[in-house]
């Protein structure tokens, strides 16, 4: 059969895929497929807004505009996208948004605006990754989620191949790094999965991940993937699909030891990790991590509150005595700089409005503890504030569903600029000082004369440059001033 694949992006709790993160979906269904001996051709939603959008050309975009990120990932296939939707058989559409963010230089697709443009596609049309489950997707935090038009799509099936135990995708992921053919993988990160599920339990109120069992996927297995991602011409890695990566096998540093070796043998460019739960942060572990990854690495903290009375009624994962412990332990041994310019390893950050029990309080606790984090002039690289989506079948959904998203929607803007103003701006001084020179930044954007650049690696700071720099080019870049979440920069010019 001839099947093409339709990636949207994905973006979970516990995995990425939208670019430059290339996700697990696509990799292991175009694996399982071609190993079956099927044709598949690779798009992307990027591929589909130029032809139904633009009529297949390229808009010619002048110094004073701003990159088309709606059009910014295309593939090797999109000038024969009309021919391959043609003569498909299958369409699978891969999609779905549970934590949904900002991104500098793509935007997922959403289900309205996806189903506008493959309906008249005439073949099978499948749609599976997060949005073909119960949940729906949702690109915007605070709304409720967006859910498929049935009288479109033949199935709807979050697993439909059947790609979802470890004993599947190991069969099929070393395959599927073959899909790296269709685009140019040099800037792209690789999302790798090394567990599902979540060791609690009873998770928290919000998340979808807490009813999945949890599974370790082995060493050997996810060595296999990433040396065949690696032959496909992949260098950035992150192993950034699971609930807690301190949890793998039990928070066994030993088995983490041999998990992360072998992949730092290669060398690659990037090597880093996401999600971690406060309570499992440990000194054994916090060092291996920063003995094999690369610098510029961030353990993502799902705290989502300080508030005890929130973190009650919300089952959430952690304390602030064990987040501020936690905080503690990874500033001390990841706090020292690398050759990139930035500290080895440090927190992220995450907190959730609209939980059940908020209050005025609630922000009060959060600003407490932040301040606490600058007073003691520990690191923390990221907080991300986004209004929770109360999906259906989760018990926040059930219980209160959007009821304190509404009571307390008009207090939000003040409480995330006073976050933004007193803590994040104060925090990037101290992670990112006038002068700094950050190394290998990847000129990504555009906006009229300012070019947005980045590094490669989990959460990195984006610097503005005041000129129009070649895009997907590297740079190093001194830093020269700071905003409430970006930095700006010149370029070092070589002598």
């Amino acid at each position: 059969m001839k099947y093409v694949i339709l990636d949207c992006y994905t973006d979970e709790p516990s995995g990425l895929g939208v670019p430059p993160y290339v996700g697990t979906y696509p990799r292991y269904i175009y694996g399982k497929l071609i190993t079956e001996g099927h044709n598949v051709t690779y798009l992307t939603i990027d591929d589909m807004r130029l032809l139904k959008k633009y009529d297949g050309q390229k808009p010619i975009i002048n110094e004073k505009q701003k990159t088309k990120i709606d059009i910014y990932n295309l593939t090797k296939n999109s000038p024969i996208i009309k021919e391959v939707l043609a003569d498909c058989d299958s369409l699978i559409v891969i999609m779905g948004v549970h934590t949904p963010g900002k991104y500098l230089s793509a935007i997922p697709g959403t289900i309205r605006e996806v189903q506008d443009y493959v309906k008249d596609v005439r073949c099978e049309k499948i749609l599976t990754g997060p949005a073909g489950s119960e949940h729906g997707s949702q690109l915007e935090g605070g709304k409720w989620s967006e859910k498929p038009d049935m009288k479109i799509w033949d199935t709807a099936d979050p697993n439909y191949f059947n790609v979802s135990t470890f004993n599947e995708i190991n069969k099929y992921a070393p395959a599927g790094a073959k899909v790296l053919e269709h685009i140019n993988p040099e800037h792209s990160i690789m999302e790798i999965e090394t567990s599902t599920g979540c060791f609690r339990d009873i998770g928290c109120s919000y998340c979808v991940e807490a009813n999945k069992p949890q599974v370790f996927r082995e060493q050997e297995d996810i060595h296999s993937e990433v040396r065949a991602l690696y032959e496909a011409g992949a260098r950035h890695f992150r192993l950034g699909k699971q609930t807690c990566f301190y949890s793998y096998k039990k928070q066994n540093a030993k088995e983490i030891e041999k998990l992360l070796k072998p992949i730092a043998d290669l060398k690659p460019k990037t090597l880093h990790i996401d999600n971690a739960n406060p309570v499992m942060v440990n000194e054994e572990i916090t060092k291996i991590i920063v003995k094999y990854c690369t610098p510029g690495n961030i353990a993502a903290f799902g705290v989502e509150s300080f508030d005890m009375e929130v973190i009650k009624k919300n089952q959430l994962n952690s304390t602030p005595s064990a987040t501020m412990r936690a905080v503690e332990i990874i500033n001390k041994y990841g706090k020292e700089r690398g050759e990139n310019g930035m500290s080895k390893l440090l927190p992220g950050i995450n907190i959730l409005f609209g939980l059940q029990g908020e209050t005025k309080q609630t922000h009060a606790e959060n600003m407490k503890y932040f301040s606490e984090i600058l007073d003691k002039d520990y690191f923390v690289r990221r907080i991300n504030i986004r209004k929770v989506v109360p999906f259906e079948g989760t018990p926040l959904h059930e219980r209160v569903g959007n009821k304190f998203l509404r009571k307390n929607d008009k207090y939000y803007w003040k409480w995330r600029n006073q976050i933004r103003q007193e803590v994040d701006f104060e925090m990037l001084k101290k992670v990112a000082p006038i002068g700094l020179v950050l190394k290998d930044c990847i000129a990504e954007v555009h906006d009229g004369g300012i070019t947005f650049c980045r590094q490669i690696g989990t959460y990195p700071l984006i610097v503005g440059v005041k000129e129009r720099l070649d895009l997907q080019k590297s740079y190093d870049i001194k830093i020269t001033g700071h905003m409430l979440r970006s930095i700006t920069g010149e370029v070092v010019k070589e002598e």
